[in-house]
């Protein structure tokens, strides 16, 4: 009747305690419960379902088996389970041809759906931020299977031109299924099967007959309660709360002052006993009846249950038609009608379950308790039978690395599996500089780094290569390329600012912009540091372009002459030689454009007299008033004499700097009538055919030669 010699070994590794079973798989399905063994944590070695301290959980682990194993013999492998603390789920749709094929064998749709959970985990990669790529696949159901386009119960020896199936797969952080290993690893034991807690119990408690059922089913540890909703002939969402049996435990603690373990024997006492006697950790002794005790802790029940059915209206987004709560932690008082009435059910509808529920698949070889504690490591021990995840075990770098069997798995995957993010074999390039170029920012990237050296069994391969059971990988990385560097000159190729064209003297020169780093004139040879700003500007004037461009601008330069002409100063700009700017006369502090033609005068240009400066100008002079013709009118006199420091010159005599210009009327030549035509018009071509004119000063005849004073009346017109 026995199919096997070493029988099922299946932990539940909780929060609490470690419970393991030993399960034998008999001939018509069912299964014997051989043994269970429980053995509390002395520490608080987990919480909320997740291993904490690695070394006293294996040695729980470990008591355990050595309880077992001296009834039943050696123990090499263990069935185990997860509750997951950020459990992420996917629903894929995998096709396949298989026209032209042979009959599908069982173990061909397994591969198909095993190349389902593959496709996935890579949706999952490919959805979540770098740090969160690290999962493995804990669980999975089939939704429906398709054989060309219709829903099919089997594809066993089906034919078609294509198949699919439809999963659900449920996956767990790489560190929650390390640490399962790591511990069973330290307790001598290899890891058989993984599974979800949440799973494991649906499968022994919901069969698929079942799940077309919209119902909620909840495991309640002492650190998480796990959930998964069945709807639609399968299980449609996970989720976890990190809230549990634990909670009422620290309740009854901070009421009572008590030792957390004495204050969880007197919760597991309140369902089965209604006298509870306590002392606090002052030495006060309590003898309580039961249904005080549990009125005081309603409050700590109402926050777990809020908790649970928060999660699963969340889930489901409706209340389900049943909740089936297993777990100890299910065993809760007051927690079934709590639930009930937070999601409007029945009391009917909530009900706790336990391993006898079980009974049509299980045969008990002893009389042990059949508590809700128990449904969800028998239905890990048989979900390892019925619904195994297999490992390959292959090394990389000479760790040892789990992945799941494939049909055609390669060294990047078996890197993914490894943690070893892909990007890090590749030599990273070297360190960015990060500078302003004239108020931008530009980043120059390093040298790129060599590509990594990956071996497969000794043998050179690529990211590509296939993998089996057993291989060795070694993985060597690239070499980083060098950090960037950058000089002046480079960075002009960044700059906005590009050389002015020009054209001096017939010559055509091309002028670098000028260059500031952080604010102070450097040179083009100069090394740029991160984070420096530079800036890049022309020069502005004609002689800033002809200094850069190495030119004298001793010719040109304007020598600014100042002289006092009497009462004011003025002044007068010379250059030795004329400048032009495409064709225009110019002077050297002009602007300058990319383009201009520059040009210089061949000839010297004469010093400035003093008739240079005398042009356009007015002179304090002696000035008389007469009438002409009827018109007051000012004659200053035609004479004048010029005093340059005192001293007496001519209008074509050199300016000297800084000199006293006086301008003086030579009093001696007077004013005579003709000067004041200088001041007055005549109209000659009014005579009216005459040719005689008449001259007159003050009545009297008179000629254009004739002396003028102030205040005389002239007069002159034709007979």
């Amino acid at each position: 009747m026995v199919e096997q010699e070493t029988p099922i070994f299946a932990l539940d590794i909780g929060t609490r305690s470690v419970i393991g079973v030993l399960l034998n798989p008999l001939a018509d399905g069912k299964f014997e419960v051989l043994d269970i063994k429980m053995v509390e944590h002395i520490d608080r070695s987990m919480l909320d379902g997740q291993i904490h301290d690695v070394l006293a959980v294996s040695d729980t682990i470990q008591k355990v088996k050595n309880q077992l194993e001296q009834i039943h013999g050696p123990l090499p492998k263990a069935a185990v389970a997860a509750a997951g603390r950020a459990l992420k789920t996917r629903r894929v749709t995998l096709e396949t041809s298989i026209e032209g094929q042979p009959l599908l064998r069982k173990e061909d749709i397994r591969a198909f759906e095993l190349s389902a959970i593959q496709e996935a985990q890579k949706q999952l990669i490919n959805s979540e931020s770098e740090d969160m790529t690290h999962y493995h696949c804990v669980g999975y159901s089939v939704v429906n299977y398709f054989l060309d386009n219709q829903i099919i119960g089997s594809l066993i020896d089906q034919r078609g031109r294509k198949a699919a199936v439809e999963i659900i797969a449920t996956f767990l952080p790489r560190v929650v299924v390390d640490s399962l290993i790591s511990s069973l690893h330290r307790s001598s034991l290899e890891m058989e099967a993984l599974t979800l807690e949440p799973i494991a119990a649906i499968h022994v408690l919901i069969p698929p007959s079942m799940r077309k059922l919209n119902i909620a089913f909840v495991d309640i540890g002492a650190g998480t309660s796990d959930i998964a909703i069945t709807s639609e002939g399968t299980i449609v969402a996970y989720g976890m709360v990190p809230i549990a049996g634990d909670e009422i435990t620290e309740a009854i603690s901070h009421l009572y002052l008590l030792d957390f373990n004495i204050a969880e024997e007197i919760k597991r006492k309140l369902n089965v006993e209604e006298l509870i006697t306590f002392t606090d950790i002052l030495g006060k002794t309590y003898e309580l009846p039961a249904y005080v005790i549990i009125e005081q802790i309603r409050e700590a029940v109402l926050g777990l249950a809020s908790n649970i059915s928060t999660k699963i209206l969340e889930l489901n987004k409706k209340p389900p038609q049943a909740v089936m709560l297993v777990g100890g932690g299910s065993q809760t008082p007051l927690l079934t009608e709590v639930l009930a009435e937070i999601l409007g059910l029945s009391p009917q509808r909530v009900a706790v379950r336990g391993a006898d529920a079980i009974q049509q698949r299980l045969v008990w070889q002893e009389d042990f308790a059949k508590g809700p504690e128990l449904v969800t490591p028998i239905g890990i021990g048989i979900s390892s039978k019925e619904n195994p995840i297999q490992y390959l075990t292959f090394y990389v770098n000479n760790e040892i690395i789990h992945l799941f069997e494939m049909k055609s798995l390669t060294i990047g995957d078996a890197l993914i599996a490894a943690a070893i993010p892909v990007k890090n074999l590749f030599g990273k390039p070297g360190l960015a500089m990060t500078i302003k170029i004239n108020d931008k920012v530009k980043m120059i990237p390093g040298e790129h780094g060599t590509l990594p050296e990956i071996l497969l069994n000794n043998e050179t391969a690529s990211l590509d290569s296939k993998i089996k059971n057993g291989d060795k990988i070694v993985i060597k990385p690239g070499i980083n390329g060098k950090d960037s560097t950058l000089t002046i000159f480079e960075a002009l190729n960044y700059s906005p600012i590009k050389p002015l064209n020009l054209t001096i003297d017939g010559s055509l020169i091309k002028l670098p912009p000028l260059v500031e780093v952080n604010g102070i004139d450097t040179g083009y040879n100069t090394p740029i540091k991160d984070r420096e700003s530079i800036n890049f500007y022309h020069v502005k004037t004609i002689e800033e372009a002809l200094v850069l461009a190495e030119y004298s601008t001793i010719p040109f330069t304007e020598k600014i002459i100042s002289i006092q002409l009497g009462e004011k100063g003025k002044t007068i700009t010379y250059s030795p030689k004329k400048l032009f700017r495409n064709n225009q006369l110019v002077g050297l502090k002009e602007k300058i454009y990319d383009g201009d033609t520059i040009s210089f005068g061949n000839e010297i240009v004469p010093y400035p007299t003093i008739k240079d400066i005398l042009a356009g100008e007015s002179y304090p002079v002696k000035v008389i008033e007469v009438t002409f013709n009827g018109t007051r009118i000012k004659v200053e006199p035609s004479s004048l004499q010029i005093l340059m420091n005192n001293q007496k010159v001519q209008l074509d005599s050199p300016i000297l700097p800084d000199s006293i210009i006086e301008i003086t009327a030579n009093e001696e030549a007077g004013f005579l009538f003709s000067d004041v035509f200088r001041y007055a018009d005549f109209d000659t071509t009014n005579n009216r055919g005459s040719t005689k004119y008449v001259i007159r000063i003050n009545g009297l005849t008179a000629d254009f030669n004739s002396p003028i004073k102030h205040g005389d009346k002239l007069e002159l017109f034709f007979e």
